[in-house]
């Protein structure tokens, strides 16, 4: 899991990209803000990974799957 909450962009964008190098399946971001939750759902998508979004309490859950 990518816990970016509390981090304004780009930073979790950036802890994303670098995860991504893993090449794995996929991946779970926690982040607490609608700007990033944007930024990396566009990033992920544009890498190729489904992005769903979960939202409790004001945090995002996002899973992206390749």
């Amino acid at each position: 899991m990518i816990d970016a909450r509390g981090l304004s962009c780009p930073q979790p964008v950036i802890m994303v990209a670098n995860a991504l190098k893993s090449g794995e399946a996929e991946y779970t971001v926690m982040v607490d803000a609608v700007t990033p939750k944007e930024n990396v759902t566009r990033y992920a998508e544009s890498h190729g990974y489904a992005v769903s979004v979960a939202e409790a309490d004001g945090e995002y859950t996002l899973t992206l799957k390749k």
